[in-house]
C-alpha cells in the first residue's frame, strides 16, 4: 500500500503544545514522542502496537500516548484514517495535573491508549478549537480561553484517564547498563559512537547490549538514536535554525537524510515543521 494523503502541522496558541491534523494510509514504524499525545481519530480507523497491548481505534474514540512509550500505527484498511492530535510538553502536563490535585507530583501517565469517553472528546475540542482552529484561521487567539480549555481538558484527565506519583525530594533511582547506554545517546545523539562504544558504556559485551536495549527500550541502539536525532533536529529548526544546518548539527549526513527520517517517523517534512513552529 503507498502512502497517501497528508500529516499536517498547525498552529498553535498554547506554549509547550504541539497540533497536528491527519488524513493518511501512511504505516508509521515503531517510535515514541517527548510529550504526552491526545487526540481524537476523525475518520477510519487505526491499528497500533502500543506500549500496553495491541489496540485499535475507530472514528470517535480518543487516542493517547505517554512520553517515551513506544508504538506503531496502520490503517484498519485502504482508506487510511484521519486523526486530530495535541502533543504536549512533560513538564506542562504534569503541572497542569499538580493543580488539579493541589499537590506537587514527579510523574504522570495516561492509563489507556484508546478511549471512547464523550466528555472527554468534547473537552478536547474545545481546546483544539480555541487554540488551533482559531490560530490558524487568522483569529487573535484568546489566552484566557486556551487556559480553561486546558485546565478542564486536564482536570477530567487527571480525574479518570490519569495515574499519578507524588513528588519525592532528593529521590534519584539507580542507573542500570543499559539506561548508561541510552543516557550517551541521550547526551549526544549527534555523536557517531558505535555499538562497542555504546556497549562498553553498559559494561556488555555487543550481542548483550543489542537484546537488553531492545528489549528495554523497545527500539534498537540504531533506531533510538534516529528517533532523537529527529528530536535535535526539531528543537533546532524551532528555534531558528536553517534546515541545513539542523541537518548537520543533529548528525544526519545531509538534509536529504534528515527529510527521510523526519517523514518516516513524524508524517511531516522537516520544511512543514518549520512553517508551523515559526
Amino acid at each position: 500500500m503507498k502512502p497517501r494523503g497528508r500529516v499536517q502541522m498547525l498552529r498553535c496558541a498554547l506554549g509547550g503544545v504541539e497540533a497536528t491534523v491527519a488524513h493518511t494510509t501512511h504505516a508509521f514504524a515503531r517510535h515514541s514522542h517527548d510529550r504526552f499525545g491526545i487526540g481524537i481519530v476523525v475518520a477510519g480507523g487505526q491499528r497500533s502496537a502500543s506500549g500496553r497491548g495491541p489496540v485499535e481505534a475507530r472514528v470517535n474514540d480518543v487516542i493517547t500516548v505517554n512520553p517515551g512509550e513506544v508504538h506503531d500505527g496502520s490503517p484498519l484498511d485502504e482508506h487510511g484514517r484521519a486523526w486530530r492530535m495535541l502533543y504536549f510538553e512533560p513538564s506542562l502536563v504534569i503541572g497542569t495535573v499538580a493543580e488539579c490535585a493541589e499537590s506537587p507530583l514527579r510523574e504522570v501517565e495516561l492509563t489507556r491508549p484508546v478511549l471512547n469517553d464523550a466528555e472527554l472528546s468534547l473537552r478536547f475540542a474545545r481546546l483544539f478549537s480555541v487554540a488551533v482552529n482559531e490560530a490558524n484561521e487568522g483569529v487573535s487567539p484568546d489566552n484566557l480561553a486556551c487556559e480553561e480549555a486546558l485546565v478542564a481538558l486536564f482536570s477530567y484527565v487527571a480525574q479518570y484517564h490519569a495515574t499519578s506519583l507524588p513528588h519525592r525530594p532528593g529521590h534519584i533511582g539507580p542507573v542500570g547498563p543499559v539506561a548508561r547506554a541510552k543516557n550517551r545517546i541521550d547526551d549526544d545523539p549527534a555523536s557517531a559512537s558505535t555499538l562497542a562504544d555504546l556497549a562498553a558504556e553498559a559494561g556488555m559485551s555487543r550481542f548483550q547490549l543489542l537484546r537488553s536495549f531492545a528489549h528495554e527500550v523497545g527500539l534498537p541502539p540504531h533506531a533510538y538514536r534516529m528517533q532523537r536525532r529527529v528530536l535535535l533536529a526539531r528543537q533546532l529548526i524551532a528555534s531558528g535554525s536553517t534546515l541545513a544546518d539542523s541537518a548537520v548539527s543533529a548528525g544526519f549526513s545531509d538534509q536529504s537524510h534528515m527529510t527521510r527520517a523526519f517523514v518516516r517517523l513524524l508524517g511531516v517534512t522537516p520544511a512543514s515543521y518549520a512553517a508551523a513552529v515559526r
